[in-house]
């Protein structure tokens, strides 16, 4: 089977992060979601392991998770550290998406594999779904502030005790073209050793 390699490059170099404050408000198609998770599904895995789990927030669940991320925050944050920007943030945030995925890591139960390829097999999962998104014109953003790394968040999720949230995956329709955006070039991060 011979492959679009010119298509494949444009998505590639095209994908970019777009902060929900930018999404149009419409929402994605079923279809569409159904195709971004079936995607994320073939990254690859060390073992098979296959170690990514997505809690998927829609329609009132995202005002659901927006509310109890303010009021933990409010809740678990001293006065002194208490930011009304940040609660504002995770208070809006999310209900500015069509849909959030909560990027979440489901340890094996024997640990065979390290912890790290399993962190690696998750973000390649998530890779799938942004590369996904941008060749069907959807806005996308993962973020990891917030509560992602807490304990509350763990709970609220109803994560075990090996398991982690990396991180949230907004989803949307942009509201505007994405910018354009640069990269290193090749050699400032390869070395080639021939000898």
């Amino acid at each position: 089977m011979k492959y679009n390699l010119t298509e494949l490059n444009h998505i590639i170099r095209s994908r970019r992060s777009v902060k929900p404050e930018l999404f149009s408000g419409e929402e994605i198609p079923d279809n569409a979601l159904e195709q971004l998770l079936e995607n994320a599904r073939w990254a690859p895995t060390h073992g098979l392991t296959q170690p990514w789990f997505f809690k998927v927030f829609r329609g009132d669940g995202l005002n659901k998770l927006a509310e109890w991320q303010a009021a933990t925050y409010r809740q678990i944050t001293g006065e002194e550290k208490f930011n009304p920007k940040k609660y504002e943030k995770l208070r809006s945030r999310p209900v500015l998406a069509s849909v959030v995925l909560a990027v979440c890591l489901k340890r094996q139960d024997t640990e065979k594999i390290p912890e790290v390829e399993e962190v690696a097999a998750v973000a390649c999962a998530v890779q799938n779904i942004f590369l996904t998104a941008t060749a069907m014109d959807l806005a996308a953003y993962w973020g990891s502030g917030g509560l992602t790394y807490t304990l509350e968040m763990k709970d609220y999720l109803g994560l075990g005790s090996k398991d982690q949230c990396l991180g949230f995956f907004y989803l949307g329709m942009p509201d505007r073209d994405v910018s354009d955006s640069e990269r290193n070039p090749v050699s400032s991060f390869t070395e080639f050793i021939n000898d």
